[in-house]
């Protein structure tokens, strides 16, 4: 028998209560997805009456002899997930979408300008109207005093700092190299915080989420806690299958068909009525898939024809409107060959792109959102 010793922090012992409480369960899931739900029928009896408890107080659901999240547990990871990236995010980043053009809902600028139809009276500038009115008045050669009356000529509104709907589209990479360092966890994190941000605090914004491997698919918000990466099926060092679209679900599952994601992202963005089209790609490697007609192309090592699909479809997002920012995750020290790729990827697209780690993917995706850069931005 092997022993372990470590100098007491001075903290309590964990009892069983806290070794398997609700944060432990959903973050248990979080990792494992739909297995962790069925590794819940397993239980020993004596953890059976946690569950029961989840199951009262409405965040666990069973039928067809299998357990299932409830709206009201998904809301509560999110809310978590928010809370935790907040917890980290540095001080400064702002809560808004800043634009070029003033507007209102955020802080004043210095300057007036005239009022128009339909402007919130709250922003009226009253000093400057009055000044107007008395000057009106002297031109006119009335005496001054009282009562002032005032035109719709007079009126000015301070100056603000707009703030400009966003529809947001994440494309989360799901092949089979995601599960590796814990980036799928983060990932799906984000896109889980992202949802909670935008229903608390920008309603008027939206969020998708398009999951892309060899092909790509829209994530309900239901299912994005239970979303796995794709499980590797081969270990050959060179792979070159071509097979129609429609029998893809037959063949290797965990490319990376990286302009697939990006088509139907541009397609969901068409639908949403967001002033500003955004689209952040979560990836960690070069593409190996793609599709020319009816046909998937799987090839590995990654092929030139691959990138060139993938760049293709890069520049249609661009000339869509939409500004695309790429989160490359880097924690493999092998995986630096194809930041070159992403270097071209961001300068066709004119957008920004982030080299990070998992540990830094939520600060770096959150404050894009949050502030809009421009940018190109490089983290170590």
């Amino acid at each position: 028998m092997r022993y372990k010793y470590g100098e007491f922090d001075g903290s309590e012992f964990p009892t069983p209560d806290s070794l398997f409480n609700y944060d432990r369960i959903f973050d248990f899931i979080l990792e494992y997805g739909d297995n962790a739900l069925e590794a819940l029928n397993h239980l020993d009896a004596a953890d059976a009456q946690i569950l029961e408890q989840l199951i009262q107080d409405g965040l666990l659901d069973k039928s067809g002899g299998r357990f299932h999240l409830t709206p009201r547990a998904v809301n509560a990871m999110q809310r978590k997930a928010l809370m935790e990236i907040f917890a980290n995010l540095p001080r400064g980043s702002r809560e808004g979408h800043p634009t070029t053009d003033a507007g209102a809902g955020a802080e004043r600028l210095e300057g007036t300008r005239p009022y128009q139809f339909g402007d919130p009276i709250s922003e009226l500038d009253l000093t400057q109207s009055l000044r107007n009115a008395l000057a009106r008045r002297a031109t006119a050669g009335k005496p001054p005093g009282p009562p002032v009356d005032f035109s719709e000529d007079d009126l000015e509104l301070h100056l603000v700092e707009g703030t400009s709907s966003c529809s947001l589209c994440i494309l989360l990479d799901m092949s089979g190299s995601m599960m590796r360092h814990g980036r799928f966890m983060a990932a799906k994190k984000v896109a889980m915080g992202l949802t909670a941000l935008v229903r608390q605090r920008f309603p008027q914004d939206t969020v998708d989420v398009v999951g892309f491997y060899s092909t790509a698919a829209l994530i309900p918000e239901m299912r994005l806690p239970m979303l796995m990466p794709k499980p590797v099926s081969t270990y050959d060092y060179e792979v070159e299958v071509h097979v129609p679209l429609s029998q893809a679900a037959d063949t290797h599952q965990h490319f990376t068909n990286l302009q697939m994601g990006m088509q139907m992202g541009r397609r969901i963005l068409a639908r949403r009525s967001g002033r500003q089209k955004l689209m952040f790609i979560v990836t960690d490697g070069q593409p190996t898939a793609h599709v020319t007609g009816d046909t998937l192309h799987l090839l590995y090592p990654p092929r030139r024809e691959t990138a060139l699909a993938t760049l293709s479809e890069a520049l249609v997002c661009s000339r869509s409107g939409i500004r695309v920012a790429s989160f490359a995750l880097i924690e493999d020290y092998w995986g630096m060959d194809w930041v070159e790729f992403m270097d071209q990827l961001t300068r066709l697209c004119r957008g920004v792109a982030f080299y990070c780690s998992s540990a830094d993917l939520a600060s770096c995706l959150m404050e894009s959102y949050l502030s809009g850069k421009k940018s190109r931005t490089y983290i170590a």
